[in-house]
């Protein structure tokens, strides 16, 4: 098939959009955290930047996309972009260049365990988290977006959908955050913990939201019908989801907090990540709504009961989402919107991609558990991961980076 120049001028622009939100995480996770910690919750991210654009070159593409190894991991076939630096495109999107696929993707890649970083934020010790977060990115999301997205993964040939990352970047992040923060353990003084900034988060969250448009149109590949469904559903879910976040925290507090109000747009755009090029706009009208209602709940009672400190609510929100994401998908998805997908339960096709939806679930689940986990506790043994007592209450800005965020004011 000959490159087709729309399409990859379509991707070009959704790719940068996936990129921006990078930053734009920063900016609302960064507001969200004490001020004497903002540089280093921002820095996070921009590392994250850093080191999976020369990991995806070097190797992580292809661990991911190449070839295929006993449907658990790709090749080395591509190796510091071997056969991939030319106009000809790839097995998944044949239409573009494959250079084009492999940046696209590369900003998958650079966002997902940017999130893990918002479960560890204010208590872990920078050298640790650059480390850890390094290894996780070769030994736990490079394979499972092969599981789900190669052609060869084993997910991928059982029939697992997903659009645009429900469980290679959503139940990845929340999942593994989650082990993260129990590992850790509480930050002290957490009592007395709260969003210095709240301004600040909002613009992230709205950059974000923008940002999330090229995140699932784009993944279409294409500029077609499909990838306006996805741009479609999207904006519905967010709309949903914000209201449904709203609503249920003006019933139980008596108010509809502005933080609230955009954790149910991000929580609802989750949520309709692997759902967003196979549903219509009916379903992304529950999907969203849903999704805000319950990852509110998450966040306002589960983390309570259990007592975990997941600083910015990663699993409340991106690992409760995503897990609603991918099992509304085996409900909701029709192939009235895209006739390379499936029909789900209520479209006629049974139980049947429902039941592999939750094969899906319970694979990632546990395979993030135990790779996150022995990770954390090699770097843990080896270099150790939280900061002293000391360093926490004097904050990780000065103490890491030798620089505080307002240098006349104390916030």
């Amino acid at each position: 098939m000959e490159i087709n120049y729309v399409d990859s001028l379509f991707v070009f622009i959704c790719a940068i959009l996936v990129f921006f939100m990078t930053p734009a995480l920063a900016m609302f996770y960064g507001g969200m955290v004490r001020s004497k910690n903002v540089l280093n919750t921002n820095i996070h991210s921009y590392a994250l930047y850093a080191i999976v654009s020369i990991q995806w070159i070097f190797i992580g593409y292809s661990l991911a996309f190449g070839g295929d190894m006993f449907g658990l991991v790709g090749g080395f076939n591509h190796m510091f972009m071997s056969g991939v630096l030319n106009d000809v495109g790839s097995v998944y999107a044949p239409q573009i260049p494959q250079s084009l696929f492999l940046m696209y993707q590369m900003a998958f890649a650079v966002i997902t365990p940017a999130l893990v970083s918002g479960s560890v934020a204010e208590r872990i010790k920078f050298s640790s988290f650059l480390v850890f977060i390094t290894a996780w990115c070769f030994l736990v999301y490079d394979p499972v977006a092969h599981w789900v997205w190669g052609t060869g993964g084993w997910l991928n040939q059982l029939g697992v959908k997903d659009f645009a990352g429900g469980y290679v970047v959503e139940i990845l992040s929340g999942v593994s955050g989650l082990v993260a923060a129990v590992v850790l353990g509480k930050r002290k003084n957490i009592a007395h913990a709260r969003p210095h900034q709240i301004p600040l988060s909002l613009f992230g969250a709205g950059v974000l939201i923008f940002g999330w448009y090229g995140f699932n149109a784009g993944s279409a590949l294409a500029f077609n019908g499909v990838a306006i469904n996805a741009f479609i559903t999207t904006n519905t879910a967010a709309a949903c989801g914000m209201i449904g976040w709203a609503a249920i925290e003006w019933i139980r507090t008596g108010k509809p907090t502005a933080l609230g109000v955009v954790s149910g747009a991000v929580a609802a755009m989750v949520a309709i990540t692997p759902c967003a090029g196979f549903v219509d706009a009916g379903g992304a009208f529950v999907i969203g709504l849903v999704a805000g209602v319950v990852c509110y709940f998450a966040v306002a009672k589960v983390k309570h009961h259990f007592g975990y400190d997941d600083t910015l609510d990663v699993f409340g929100v991106h690992g409760v989402g995503g897990t609603l994401g991918v099992i509304f998908l085996g409900l909701f998805a029709t192939t009235n919107v895209n006739k390379s997908g499936v029909n789900g339960l209520l479209y006629g096709g049974g139980f049947d991609q429902l039941g592999k939806q939750l094969i899906g679930v319970v694979a990632v689940y546990v395979f993030a558990i135990v790779m996150t986990f022995v990770i954390l506790k090699v770097v843990d043994k080896t270099m150790g991961l939280r900061a002293t007592e000391e360093h926490e209450a004097i904050g990780l800005d000065v103490v890491a980076h030798g620089e505080k965020a307002y240098n006349d004011l104390m916030l």
